[in-house]
């Protein structure tokens, strides 16, 4: 019988890929566990520098593989490139860079090429100002043009905003767009909340109050005190902090008013997979409705929950599929 970790509602196998996605995990995947914890702040705490330590392990090892492709306005976009078939581009959502999915990049790497990128602002990409959801969308585009021309993208969070609007942008540039948990609300008070929120955000980030920004951010997805104790004290902090200038950038890719661009994405060419985790349904029930309505916006859109997935969708079950998806004509 393998051993168990059971920290409040979420329990853990602590055996072989698990357990290492656990330790090496980027904050966008740890952080969904640890607002639903209801264990104390030592716990959490463990939990914390165990991702940490393990991003520290492959941040080194990641950088020496890294490759720039200069976008459209100058500016260098990093990015690491592993496996061979065809490409595969993975867009990340808030506070990460491409070191939170390097396991990811890795499964498929087995058959794909895959492009891991810093998205602007973040790691080692570069910043021109001023920002522009069309930057990022040129950003994809010069991936996909030093891939050869076409691609196959894949977004989580405001990732997946991002791949969808970078679908109805490229056409045919983009032969199929992989969603997970996009999340646009259009739930009663959600955009009320959501513009507070952002004019709140804008201001710390404006004020040069990076560490509030982060915090700020944090407490409005739900994270609670105790997390946020243990993460301040962690080294990671200040690399968070670093990144809190491009929070406002994932409010823009979302839209000011988080409702789903439905006229933008129902002229998508690429055949799509929209994506939410059965898990997330009591945490964030938006993320059903709002997958829902993406699949039913997009022509052709395919429609799948996975069984036991929330936020934090393993790379184990996300893995085979996106191989399936990417696979058939």
């Amino acid at each position: 019988m393998e051993p168990q970790v059971s920290i409040g509602v979420i329990s853990f196998g602590m055996r072989g890929s698990q357990l290492v996605s656990l330790l090496t995990a980027g904050w966008h995947i740890v952080l969904p566990i640890l607002i639903m914890m209801k264990a104390n702040v030592t716990v959490i705490a463990l939990i914390v520098v165990a991702a940490y330590l393990g991003s520290r392990c492959t941040s080194n090892k990641n950088r020496e593989h890294m490759q720039v492709v200069t976008s459209e306005d100058g500016t260098k976009i990093a990015y690491e490139k592993t496996g061979k078939g065809p490409t595969v581009i993975l867009v990340g959502g808030a506070l990460a860079s491409r070191l939170d999915h390097v396991k990811l990049a890795e499964r498929l790497s087995e058959n794909y090429t895959v492009y891991n990128f810093d998205r602007r602002g973040r790691g080692d990409s570069g910043d021109t100002k001023p920002y522009a959801v069309r930057r990022e969308i040129e950003d994809i585009e010069a991936l996909i043009d030093q891939a050869g021309g076409s691609a196959f993208v894949y977004g989580i969070s405001s990732g997946a905003c991002l791949a969808l609007e970078a679908g109805s942008t490229l056409g045919g540039k983009i032969k199929k767009i992989a969603v997970y948990e996009a999340p646009y609300d259009e739930a009663d008070d959600a955009s009320k909340e959501w513009r507070e929120y952002s004019a709140e955000l804008n201001e710390h980030v404006a004020a040069g109050r990076h560490e509030e920004a982060v915090e700020f951010h944090m407490k409005f997805v739900g994270v609670p005190d105790t997390a946020l104790l243990a993460m301040k004290a962690l080294p990671k902090w200040s690399a968070m902090k670093t990144l809190a200038p491009t929070l406002p950038y994932d409010v823009a890719v979302v839209g000011e008013d988080r409702a789903i661009p439905v006229d933008r994405i129902a002229a998508i060419e690429a055949n799509c997979l929209v994506m939410d985790g059965a898990a997330s349904a009591e945490s964030m029930p938006f993320m059903r409705a709002s997958a829902d309505k993406i699949a039913q916006a997009i022509p052709g859109a395919q429609r799948r929950t996975l069984d036991g997935q929330d936020h934090n969708v393993s790379e184990k079950a996300l893995e085979p599929i996106l191989t399936s998806f990417f696979s058939k004509d």
